[in-house]
């Protein structure tokens, strides 16, 4: 059945992908999370189910580019600036939680089981660790990667891999493995990851920067994708020859790219490989999962998994409150945490050269780490109630319906100005914000705000938005996709949607979306400055409003191009330039 050469992997990848697509798309209908579809689908498709494909140890090296990729988009979201406001969480927070994390799951393990204190440290300190691959999509996906509740969990996530080299170097020193402890001492290791960064960092701005500059120029689309997967391979490949981690390297590479114009451009250009490898590797995850393992001892792997999650909550939770979090928030932070990791399954391995587990331990935890994994989505959707910040009786409360006319979703400095001339044309308004400080604010100047998340389609109709003539979106453009848009207008045919878009990539994105009206935030007051600078410059009111409309008109051509094209770099001969002089 496994033919040799392209047949068979053209076979395999069939397999794979049928498989993946039907139980992933199930697993979002019953709002389980993609993840969970892509594990179950692998051992399913997997050598102890069905037996259509194998490999999975192979695979899963090459999926781990995923992982590497997802840590380069990461990092172009984090600009120097931005990581170094974030240090205290990441070497506060972050090395409180492995640490306390792994010596508690070290106590638990040492005491419930047989094995020795040395391995019950090399299984404690790997599981210790989260998964990356799993919680960072599952932050973006809700919207939440740049709130303080994202970037908390994301810098843990990131001394997580920072760890990786240490832990390493702490199984190495324990081992009972001769060859095992022949590698460079830990002292060594540090000095190599420091310097493999400030090498990783020299090359992003004297290197990748011009490279990428020049590639601008030209203009070549194609040539964008392949620079940037180069840019993530070689520094990946860079960590990996100096056995580091090559995710580190990705990320290092991201944040150097951070401020840089190409960052949209690239992000737009990895993020399809990203999503396929990612997939692969929890198909990989799904595939190694060994079945025989948990039928014999099930309810020590269901024990063990139940105790890692049980484990990590409690801590990650304690020290969310310790860093100031309020019981809930650090309740999620715990939950969403509180599963083993990818970097597991690499420690373990480590683990098992270093003789100090067996072939069969590293099974058996490697079955507790994929099962964690599992219960993620199941414990985020069963504790939302839960961990769902309550609404005051007065100043907090959910919306209603109140027979407004329009509704105002999102009452910043945009959304103020919106509501404010329709009030002032006695246009009945209700208003929507998430931001519970906002509310407050709003309330000292006699605005009622209601408190609620604006893109949900029940919480809109709660609001009224059934009888409502418009729904203005005046949140940031980023946080409205095609999707949202196609359920409003489905559940609220007759309210026209008007929509503040980020910025023209934003527009492009949301060109077949339906809604009645949309503006870039910035453009207006954009406008009313060149208008006043030509003022002072002396030109005429007539010379002002032709320069206006020749801007606006051809704004309007090329935006219609690239909307047609599907991509902002169309229509570049329209940029209106200045002359050569």
């Amino acid at each position: 059945m496994h033919e040799s050469g392209g047949t068979g992997y053209l076979y395999e990848g069939l397999i794979l992908l049928g498989f993946a697509l039907g139980f992933v798309l199930l697993f979002r209908q019953l709002r389980l999370g993609a993840t969970l579809g892509y594990l179950v689908a692998g051992a399913v498709v997997g050598p102890q189910v069905l037996g259509l494909t194998g490999g999975a140890e192979t695979k899963i090296q090459f999926a781990e580019l995923g992982i590497t990729l997802l840590l380069f988009v990461v990092g172009l979201e984090l600009a120097p600036a931005r990581l170094l406001r974030l240090r205290r969480d990441i070497f506060g927070l972050g090395l409180a939680q492995v640490v306390l994390c792994g010596l508690a799951l070290t106590v638990v393990i040492g005491v419930a089981t047989t094995f020795t204190w040395a391995a019950a440290l090399a299984l404690g300190l790997p599981l210790a660790l989260s998964s990356t691959a799993q919680v960072l999509p599952m932050l973006q996906s809700a919207g939440r990667l740049r709130s303080p509740f994202g970037e908390r969990a994301f810098s843990i996530l990131l001394f997580q891999d920072l760890s990786l080299i240490p832990l390493i170097t702490v199984i190495a020193a324990i081992s009972r493995s001769p060859e095992a402890q022949e590698g460079p001492p830990g002292w060594q290791l540090a000095l190599m990851t420091v310097a493999a960064i400030v090498g990783l960092v020299l090359a992003g701005r004297f290197v990748i920067r011009p490279m990428f500059r020049l590639i601008g120029n030209i203009g070549e689309r194609e040539m964008f994708v392949v620079a940037a997967l180069f840019t993530v391979v070689a520094s990946a490949a860079l960590m990996q020859a100096l056995g580091l981690s090559t995710a580190l390297g990705a990320f290092i590479a991201g944040v150097m790219l951070a401020d840089s114009p190409y960052r949209h451009e690239l992000e737009t250009d990895i993020e399809p490989f990203r999503s396929i490898l990612l997939g692969l590797f929890f198909l990989s995850v799904g595939m190694m999962l060994d079945l025989h393992a948990i039928a014999e001892r099930p309810l020590f792997v269901a024990g063990m998994a139940l105790a890692l999650i049980a484990t990590k909550a409690l801590v990650i939770g304690g020290l969310g409150m310790v860093a100031g979090m309020n019981w809930r928030s650090a309740l999620a932070l715990g939950l969403l945490l509180s599963q083993g990791g990818e970097f597991g399954f690499v420690l373990f391995a480590q683990a098992q050269n270093g003789l100090l587990i067996s072939p069969e331990a590293a099974s058996l935890f490697g079955a507790v780490v994929t099962l964690s994994m599992a219960t993620t989505p199941f414990l985020m959707m069963l504790t939302a109630p839960l961990r769902r910040d309550p609404a005051s009786s007065e100043e907090r409360e959910g919306p209603r319906a109140d027979g407004a006319s329009a509704l105002v979703i999102g009452y910043g400095r945009f959304g103020q100005t919106v509501a404010q001339m329709l009030i002032a044309s006695d246009i009945p308004v209700t208003l929507i914000d998430r931001d519970t400080e906002m509310i407050d604010t709003a309330g000292e100047f006699g605005a009622k705000v209601y408190f609620g998340d604006g893109t949900r389609i029940d919480l809109l109709r709660q609001a009224g938005a059934g009888e409502a003539t418009i729904i203005c979106f005046c949140i940031d453009g980023q946080q409205i996709d095609a999707g949202v848009l196609e359920a409003v207008r489905e559940a609220f045919p007759q309210a026209r949607v008007f929509l503040r878009a980020y910025d023209r990539r934003t527009l492009i994105d949301l060109r077949d979306a339906p809604h009645e009206y949309a503006v870039r935030e910035v453009m207006e007051s954009a406008v009313a400055m060149a208008r006043a600078a030509l003022e002072a410059l002396g030109d005429s009111l007539q010379d002002i409003d032709s320069a206006e409309h020749t801007y606006r008109d051809n704004d309007r051509e090329r935006l219609e191009a690239q909307r047609e094209a599907g991509d902002y770099r169309a229509a570049r001969d329209m940029v209106i330039r200045q002359q050569q002089r």
